[in-house]
């Protein structure tokens, strides 16, 4: 994962390899997926501390 918007937004280790596992099916729906999968892992993750700034 190299969007570090992303990794800001997405903070949990299962979070973040979802997120490259749905990125790299191709075609519409999989983008459609990956973009509904983003919007309720950040809004879940909201209130978590980000690891990468330690």
């Amino acid at each position: 994962m190299t969007n570090p918007w992303i990794r800001r937004r997405i903070k949990t280790e299962c979070g973040r390899a979802k997120y490259s596992e749905l990125a790299a099916q191709p075609g519409p729906l999989a983008r459609l997926r990956l973009a509904w999968f983003v919007l309720i892992a950040a809004l879940r993750d909201w209130s978590l501390p980000n690891p990468d700034q330690d």
